[in-house]
């Protein structure tokens, strides 16, 4: 393998879209190493053709075999458990520590404990869960090494908390008398806004590509061009490569395959007065989220 041996070694249990997109997130820049991979849906030969072509993403820019029963990539042999019970596979057998949980099946502290007895070091679930949620540039600092299950949070957690957190750490978001399943998951890792904030997700006629409607009451008095201003500050350093920040007339695919957690569009939000502003932002639904993925295994791996 062309990649060193020092990084953490993880093992993926599944490849349906996450999986696979969370094992080509690693390849592109390096960052852990995956060493083995369960799913006994498909066969070895099929698992080359789907890390090969996706019809959202496109091509896989590696070079991808089947060879001596292992799945090569980049000459790197990843072994392949094809076992119809996952909670059965002794993944220390591949060398492993830490497993991705994509499969939606493995989301409680009870079903995703049977991966430790398997031999795994930690579990990362890539769901909303009920373990403890971790989202990039808002809560890593919360995460110690005495957690053994965590997870990722939900999809819609990871775009809207970065966003939220910039916006009320200099504005303060006031109580909004709504209440929804993405309000309650931000409040989960931003406590402070627990029941404060609602918004609206739309999904585009595109496979993959999602834009946010979000309104914000504001305790501090803000202009939009207030606004603009701490995002972008915001998105060029502490939030860089989380929070993106454009003010160009852009459409749903141009954030294709785009790795922010989501994207700020300044050019389409407004303000109902200085109290009150409704904001645009879009993001990547599948691959963004994968990449975060791999985050916070680097993250835990550094506070091993």
């Amino acid at each position: 393998s062309s990649y060193p041996d020092k990084r953490v070694k993880v093992r993926v249990n599944g490849v349906g879209h996450i999986g696979l997109l969370v094992t080509r997130a690693v390849f592109n820049p390096g960052k852990v190493n995956v060493v083995a991979i369960h799913d006994h849906f498909i066969d070895l030969n099929y698992m080359v053709f789907v890390f090969q072509y996706d019809s959202t993403h496109y091509k896989f820019h590696s070079t991808v075999k089947a060879e001596n029963g292992k799945l090569d990539i980049n000459g790197k042999a990843i072994t392949i458990f094809k076992l119809q019970d996952s909670t059965n596979i002794k993944w220390n057998d591949a060398g492993a520590d830490y497993m991705v949980e994509p499969t939606g099946v493995f989301t409680t502290k009870k079903k995703s404990g049977a991966h430790l007895k398997g031999g795994a070091k930690r579990v990362i679930i890539s769901a909303p869960s009920t373990n403890t949620p971790f989202v990039k540039g808002v809560n890593p600092k919360n995460y110690n090494n005495s957690l053994k299950i965590v997870s990722n949070a939900s999809c819609t957690t990871n775009y809207l908390a970065p966003l939220s957190k910039v916006i009320h750490d200099n504005f303060s978001i006031n109580i909004i008398p709504a209440s929804t399943g993405t309000a309650k998951a931000v409040g989960k890792v931003i406590p402070e806004l627990s029941g404060k904030l609602t918004g609206m997700a739309f999904s585009m006629p595109t496979p993959n590509l999602s834009v946010v409607d979000l309104t914000y009451c504001l305790q501090k008095a803000a202009n939009y061009n207030n606004t603009k201003k701490v995002v972008k500050q915001a998105s060029d350093s502490p939030l860089k490569g989380i929070l993106g920040y454009t003010e160009d007339q852009v459409v749903s695919c141009d954030f294709h395959s785009d790795t922010h957690s989501s994207i700020f569009d300044a050019g389409g939000g407004i303000t109902l007065n200085d109290h009150f502003v409704k904001l645009i932002f879009w993001y990547d639904s599948e691959f963004r989220y994968s990449n975060r993925v791999v985050d916070l295994m680097v993250h835990m791996a550094s506070k091993e």
